[in-house]
């Protein structure tokens, strides 16, 4: 199976791109506005972060000024107005800004990125053993891991340690990752569960959650992509612990290449905001030598389901909802599905992606 041809790419993208433009927040979408390409979404929280990470990187890609500045706006305003309190989710879109200070030039944005950065390793709630404890808005779920933490706060943490020469930062990624992964990751399967508690010490509801599993498929090559060294004892670590994942990852695809929100339970919802990440992240990692090149099929499949999930406007369809901890498998297969910037985000990643092999394939097709 080959790739869809690079203009029909172009196009959904073009039409995902407009679509998380409209979102102003969870469930809530609104006209463009008339003066060009800006930003609408309300609030300062990981939503928005991985939405804006999937943008600015589509905009680095194709060499996109415009949209650049776009997104510069849109952290103008809401730096500008004031951020909320800091905690895990709301140091994703520090990511994107840590990105973001490359391309402008701002001092302030730097510094808040370096005392953000200083802030996780300090004064973020930590659990035993020193994790990232999953601090959000609206609790502290004290003694708690979630395989979200490493996306939300690590890579961010890791790109701006390389960003500003601070080893200390990046080994303390390193190390979140491996403390994580000790947790949470499944020995039998090679699947995440979503969380992880001290008081009790379990996994909650043992949950396989698809999108929870999708963060880290994407999290560990863009780890190996946003630093220039990882130590090779490590790096052979992460590779095998991506590697199990991939091969359960890869026996659980449905025949129309979609991921269930419970990947080992076929009565659960589809789910494409996972299907996307999952898709993207193996994509990346072959870029980067770390996944094998036989799940490129897993990749095809996964993008032609996601395409028949656009519908006209460019709002990304079978998105679930933000997915708090859940103590029960019922209650992963009754979150609702909404439009929302990180399942447009991750449709992004994944189609710019998929975009590059689709230009070479017919770039080596005209010199036949």
């Amino acid at each position: 199976m080959l790739f869809p041809a690079p203009e029909v790419l172009s196009e959904a993208l073009s039409r995902v791109a407009v679509g998380l433009a409209r979102l102003k927040g969870i469930n809530e979408t609104a006209d463009l506005s008339d003066s060009g390409y800006d930003l609408q979404f309300d609030e300062w929280d990981w939503e928005v972060g991985v939405g804006i990470y999937g943008l600015l990187r589509h905009a680095e890609a194709v060499g996109d000024r415009s949209l650049i500045d776009a997104i510069a706006r849109w952290y103008e305003w809401q730096i500008g107005r004031g951020l909320p309190p800091r905690q895990v989710n709301s140091s994703s879109p520090m990511l994107p800004l840590c990105v973001l200070i490359d391309h402008v030039d701002r001092p302030d944005w730097e510094e808040l990125v370096r005392d953000w950065a200083q802030w996780l390793v300090t004064s973020l709630a930590k659990t035993e053993d020193g994790g990232f404890q999953h601090v959000v808005k609206e609790r502290m779920n004290d003694g708690e891991l979630w395989d979200d933490t490493l996306f939300m706060t690590c890579l961010f943490l890791a790109r701006a340690g390389q960003r500003f020469g601070r080893k200390d930062w990046i080994e303390e990624a390193f190390y979140q990752f491996m403390v994580h992964e000790r947790y949470l990751a499944d020995p039998v399967t090679g699947l995440w569960y979503h969380g992880w508690t001290f008081n009790g010490r379990h996994n909650f509801a043992k949950a396989f959650w698809a999108r929870g599993n999708s963060w880290i498929t994407v999290a560990i090559p863009e780890l190996f992509g946003l630093v220039d060294h990882v130590p090779a004892h490590l790096k052979r670590h992460l590779v095998c612990i991506l590697g199990s994942q991939l091969k359960t990852l890869a026996a659980h695809q449905l025949e129309n290449g979609m991921f269930n929100t419970l990947v080992c339970d076929p009565t659960s919802p589809e789910e494409t905001s996972a299907t996307a990440a999952i898709a993207y992240g193996i994509l990346r990692g072959m870029d980067l030598g770390i996944v094998d090149e036989g799940y490129r099929v897993v990749a095809e499949r996964a993008l032609q389901a996601v395409l028949t999930r656009i519908d006209a406007s460019g709002i990304v369809l079978q998105v679930s909802d933000g997915t708090p901890m859940g103590h029960t498998l019922e209650f992963y297969r009754q979150i609702p599905n909404v439009p929302a910037p990180y399942g447009q985000a991750l449709v992004m990643l994944l189609l710019a992606r998929a975009m590059n092999d689709a230009k070479q394939a017919a770039d080596r097709s005209r010199k036949i």
